[in-house]
């Protein structure tokens, strides 16, 4: 089997506690991958986040303010499309376990799926009762926007081969991007797969992820987005 490439993109905003030790923990070689990059979107952090990213070893691609989650995964996305064979995505807060990311882009590299989400609700030990209400919501709008059920439409822990990322055409700004994905992998007919994930939860990754406001907007954006 040809070896491939792998990027690893992760948007950051104001990440300085953690994404030194995030960058840190990642693999440097993994089976029939021959070269592994990490890319660090900083959206506009106003702390440390993008000199302490590049101090452990990745590239660095910034905002000059912050444009939100969706536009930080556009700009990681189209500065990888063409360079790199599969790019998966993982969260700068810790809260994904490093040893995943094997199993994240296994299915991709033996062409055996176009996109991989990392579920956190096939096995939801530790998950905040209010979180995973929330994520079983919007897992009811991700179907409805985008005719699939998946048990984990806004993990942030994803990969993706090169021919999906040159078929999607991504739109949104905000948290809604996940939704946004799950409506062009059924647009294209792409090959979907989900992969049980640990999830580490701390104070700092507790306190992130989606808010009643943030379903709102995301709710809101996505009618936009098919008007």
């Amino acid at each position: 089997m040809k070896t491939k490439s792998l990027a690893i993109v992760i948007p950051a905003f104001n990440e300085e506690k953690t994404i030194s030790e995030v960058i840190n923990g990642l693999p440097k070689k993994l089976p029939g991958i021959s070269k592994i990059d990490v890319i660090v979107v900083d959206d506009g952090s106003k702390d440390k986040t993008g000199i302490l990213a590049k101090r452990a070893g990745a590239k660095v691609l910034r905002h000059m303010i912050n444009l939100g989650v969706g536009n930080a995964y556009k700009t990681g996305l189209k500065f990888t499309t063409k360079k790199y064979d599969i790019v998966a995505t993982m969260d700068a807060d810790g809260q994904h376990s490093p040893k995943d990311l094997v199993k994240i882009i296994q299915p991709i590299a033996r062409n055996k799926a176009d996109v991989v989400v990392g579920t956190r609700l096939k096995n939801p030990q530790g998950m905040p009762m209010v979180k995973l209400a929330g994520n079983w919501i919007m897992n009811f709008i991700t179907y409805l926007f985008s005719g699939i059920w998946t048990t984990d439409s806004q993990s942030g822990f994803r990969a993706f081969s090169q021919k999906t990322l040159k078929l999607f055409r991504l739109k949104t700004g905000g948290y809604e991007i996940c939704t946004e994905m799950f409506s062009e992998i059924n647009k294209y007919g792409l090959k979907f797969k989900e992969i049980p994930i640990k999830v580490i939860y701390t104070k700092h990754s507790r306190s992130k992820g989606q808010s009643i406001a943030n379903a709102v907007n995301i709710v809101t954006n996505l009618l936009k987005r098919n008007l």
